[in-house]
């Protein structure tokens, strides 16, 4: 089980800018505080992605059914990640003390089945409670069956969603990256006159399989991509981040300790960015180019960007004249609370408040730069005080979490789910190109006009 010291070391996290003020490190974590998510919860479906291992949840079954694929990631191979795995610990098991014999078994039946390259075991709740300890039983486990056994202890009253981020990340810097150099890259897969960069992504997802928009850019510049942690990765890919020669962060600052701790360890530099959007989506590429100092690498990126924004804008106009000027409520959290403001102002849509709630410091600073000083933040989700905002900002459409949409769908409102149970990719400029179709298609609906006209029998009634 973690100490204080451990927790308290993840929260307060140097890299975070809002360290740097008086009152440093992320807030401690209140009764109440995990509704929005669990240390578990976020530890899971930070590694869940990470397709070929076999996903082991300490504790009872609920934990697993509560939490399993909420985060529509998507894999190009293997599928194993998609098999849910538990030790379906139960109160017999608690009195007699036979959790950690039952976490044995179920990793034995877990490499006899399914032959995984690793296994991980999250811990949860009950098992952190009553002692269990997993890294003894992951040590025993990898030298009985010679199959690496990874703890992540991350019992739920640990913290929030965002810590549990962390501890994940952390596990993979201390038992997994390093453990491997990448694989020679063959000649015949080098672009010719092109030399080829290795580079990471951290805190990219691969949400309904839209960082397939981006790769294809990547791959054009001739940057190889060691891995994406954790969105279609491998474990394989996982241990060789610590060669690459540029991370970048993706999601807002949810693993920002294992950019960090690369760079600590490996003097690997980093920076952050976001793939939603034109203009954040070229800027990335420009800042991958300008991290690893290769003038011709400069020129190249410059080049593609002129040649996919051109053909992206022009693609967008027949949209832009449909949505250009529609008010958009967004409440959503994280980096999307920045990067999908930019995607909106890109098509000429105004943002007239957006949501907090999960937001760093950093987040709240882009946002006041994009929106302005006086920009409207909203910490409240309530169902009340979202169409409260709606009301008197005459809000056109919601964009929100699955969990506000039947909220939207009462009040008659247009809804577009931007989280991660979402359906469509929005990323890069061919993501794009999906949003505005989703918008179009969501706010021109026929349905609107038709539940928001009187009903046949009070119209009836009101012409007699």
């Amino acid at each position: 089980m973690k100490s204080n010291k451990d927790i308290a070391e993840l929260m307060d996290e140097p890299a975070c800018e809002h360290n740097k003020k008086e009152k440093s490190g992320c807030a401690k974590p209140k009764p109440g505080s995990a509704a929005g998510g669990c240390a578990f919860d976020g530890a899971q479906i930070a590694l869940l992605p990470i397709a070929d291992v076999a996903h082991i949840v300490h504790g009872p079954i609920a934990c697993a059914g509560s939490s399993w694929d909420n985060r529509g990631t998507r894999s190009s191979g293997s599928d194993l990640y998609r098999i849910g795995m538990t030790t379906d610990m139960t109160e017999q098991d608690v009195v007699m003390g036979r959790g950690e014999k039952r976490l044995l078994h179920s990793i034995k039946q877990a490499v006899d089945t399914y032959s995984p390259p690793a296994v991980f075991i999250y811990n949860t709740c009950v098992p952190a409670l009553i002692g269990d300890d997993i890294d003894a039983v992951c040590k025993a486990a990898e030298e009985k069956w010679g199959v690496p056994v990874v703890p992540i202890d991350c019992a739920g009253f640990y913290g929030t969603k965002n810590l549990g981020n962390r501890i994940a990340g952390d596990a993979m810097v201390k038992y997994v990256i390093g453990t491997r150099d990448p694989d020679p890259l063959p000649p015949e897969i080098t672009p010719e006159g092109i030399k080829v960069h290795d580079v990471n992504l951290v805190g990219e997802y691969n949400i309904a399989g839209e960082f397939w928009h981006v790769l294809p850019l990547l791959d054009e510049l001739g940057l190889r991509v060691l891995c994406t942690l954790s969105g279609d990765a491998r474990f394989r890919e996982v241990q060789t981040m610590h060669k690459a020669e540029v991370n970048m962060m993706v999601c807002s600052k949810a693993m920002v300790n294992v950019a960090r701790k690369l760079n600590q360890q490996y003097g690997t530099p980093w920076f952050e960015g976001s793939f939603y959007g034109i203009t954040d989506t070229s800027q990335a590429l420009r800042d991958f180019a300008k991290s690893i100092g290769d003038d011709d690498l400069t020129a190249r990126t410059e080049a593609l960007i002129v040649r996919e924004e051109a053909r992206i804008r022009a693609a967008l106009e027949p949209w832009r004249e449909r949505l250009k000027g529609k008010r958009v409520l967004l409440y959503t959290g994280g980096v999307k609370s920045w990067s999908v403001i930019s995607a909106l102002q890109d098509l000429g849509m105004v943002v007239v408040a957006t949501g907090t709630k999960k937001s760093t410091e950093e987040d709240k600073a882009r946002i006041r730069e994009l929106m302005g000083e006086e920009a409207l933040m909203i910490e409240d989700g309530s169902p009340k005080a979202l169409l409260k905002v709606v009301e008197d900002y005459k809000a056109d459409i919601l964009i929100a979490g699955g969990r506000n949409m039947y909220t939207a769908l009462k009040a008659r409102i247009p809804f577009l789910d931007i989280n991660q149970e979402r359906e469509f990719g929005y990323a890069g400029y061919e993501g794009m190109l999906e949003l505005v179709r989703q918008l179009a298609l969501t706010m021109e609906s026929p349905v609107w006009p038709a539940v928001r006209a009187p009903a046949p029998w009070k119209a009836a009634r009101t012409v007699a």
